[in-house]
């Protein structure tokens, strides 16, 4: 296949860009400066401007475009910045993908669409929430929408938190854990709808090759756990106490809003489209994530 990335040099797209080209595949990437590589095309979604020459003849686009979430505090200007970050930014590439004619858009979206789903499983066919980002999540989503206007097979992508261990959420708190200090938050009841990076590539690229997979998909392992569960895992394999509760407004005093839209509330998401398509997940628990994860 010939594919193009956005966002190829965030944590996942610098691991897609790898796997596809170590599967074969010819990869392009878009960047947000001047193009210095040969496989480098430019575009500047502020300006609505991308370079078609990236999307000629490809069979697939992947946008994986968006500002951390968690990275900031969540001011007014940073909330700005993550709508722009994803939802301008997408409709570009779909803009451009409906001019050149690629037939496979997949676009990056997150189980936060959901909002909070207490205990309750969910899957794609669930009732969308309320919030900051199930409200970011949506509008996101709808801006692929000149692309599948344009018969263009756009996969919606919603993930979980991916464990990697070069990043994200586990690089976050490995060494809070690794000092003794790690705990549950809150009641610890929040479900987290997780996936490893291995599972996270092989999604995407099933999704791009699977013609029958179409709109949202759940990418998350089929067993989401809860906080408190997610603590105790972790604790274990780094062979530390997790003695500690940080209650609810102690989060909500370190990171403010984003206590009650990320940390202390969560989704209970079910790959339920990836599974009935056939899709063999090699990470079925937390725990066999978790430990890959730390083998590297």
């Amino acid at each position: 296949m010939r594919v193009t990335v956005a966002g190829s040099s965030g944590l996942i797209g610098t691991a897609l860009v790898a796997s596809l080209r170590a599967d074969g595949h010819e990869v392009r990437r878009l960047v947000r400066r001047p193009a210095a590589a040969r496989d480098e095309f430019s575009w500047s979604p502020p300006d609505g401007e991308i370079d078609l020459r990236a999307l000629a003849d490809v069979d697939a686009v992947v946008n994986l475009c968006g500002a951390g979430i968690g990275d900031r505090r969540w001011s007014a200007h940073y909330k700005q910045v993550l709508r722009e970050s994803r939802i301008d930014a997408t409709g570009v590439v779909a803009d451009g993908v409906a001019r050149a004619g690629v037939p496979t858009l997949l676009n990056a979206s997150a189980v936060g669409i959901y909002g909070d789903t207490g205990d309750r499983a969910v899957d794609e066919s669930g009732a969308l929430g309320i919030g900051f980002l199930a409200d970011l999540c949506r509008d996101w989503e709808l801006a692929t929408e000149s692309a599948r206007t344009a018969g263009v097979r756009t996969v919606l992508l919603r993930s979980g938190t991916v464990v990697s261990p070069h990043g994200g959420l586990l690089g976050r708190l490995r060494p809070l854990f690794g000092l003794g200090l790690g705990g549950r938050l809150g009641s610890g009841r929040q479900y987290l709808s997780w996936i490893s990076l291995e599972d996270e590539l092989e999604a995407i690229k099933f999704a791009l090759r699977t013609d029958t997979v179409d709109g949202p998909v759940n990418s998350t392992g089929p067993s989401p756990l809860t906080n408190a569960a997610f603590t105790a895992d972790l604790g274990r394999a780094l062979h530390r106490p997790t003695p500690w509760i940080v209650p609810g407004f102690a989060v909500r005093a370190l990171v403010g809003e984003f206590a009650d839209e990320a940390v202390l509330t969560g989704q209970r998401a079910l790959p339920t489209v990836l599974e009935g398509a056939g899709f063999t997940f090699r990470h079925n628990t937390f725990g066999e994530a978790l430990d890959a994860a730390l083998a590297h």
